[in-house]
């Protein structure tokens, strides 16, 4: 199985997104394994025959290869200013979609989110982990909490301090 996930990576068929660890010290016990995905979500649509009629009608599929491009497009947004993209997970099973540490070690924490009703959970999740993050004494919390959203209209922030922006935005 190793050798063909790495045949597949060589080929640039696959583009793992390696776990992030918010503190060399912290007591936070995080997930050390990789997130894998297609290097471009439309191979998945083509594996799975995924039709726009279809994914209409799987909006969960339509999440996951939604959260995949979004990623893809942060990683790539990420290293043109010689940033790197991580994901999060630790042992109580929170996750954090996309994780960006800048270059001066500062960390931005991103929730993927298709639908607009589903910010604030999206929020509440990123603002639960910092608090967890801060508790620690030795954690380095995220300096830029955003719920990075497939139909928002617009960017703004929240009274929370969490910024929503829409996917069309990452353009500018």
């Amino acid at each position: 199985m190793a050798a063909y996930l790495d045949i597949f990576k060589r080929l640039f068929i696959t583009d793992n997104q390696p776990p992030f660890f918010s503190g060399i010290r912290s007591s936070v016990r995080v997930k050390q394994a990789e997130k894998r995905h297609f290097a471009d979500p439309s191979l998945a649509c083509a594996l799975l025959k995924a039709t726009p009629a279809g994914l209409l009608g799987d909006l969960e599929t339509l999440g996951f290869l939604f959260e995949a491009l979004c990623e893809r497009d942060l990683r790539i947004y990420a290293e043109s200013f010689g940033a790197h993209l991580y994901h999060y997970q630790d042992y109580k099973n929170q996750e954090i979609d996309a994780v960006i540490e800048l270059p001066d070690g500062q960390w931005c924490a991103f929730e993927i989110k298709l639908g607009a009703n589903q910010i604030d959970a999206a929020a509440e999740n990123l603002l639960e982990i910092k608090r967890q993050i801060e508790a620690d004494p030795k954690g380095r919390p995220p300096a830029v909490l955003c719920v990075l959203c497939g139909m928002a209209h617009a960017a703004y922030q929240r009274p929370d301090g969490v910024f929503v922006v829409p996917v069309t935005a990452l353009r500018e």
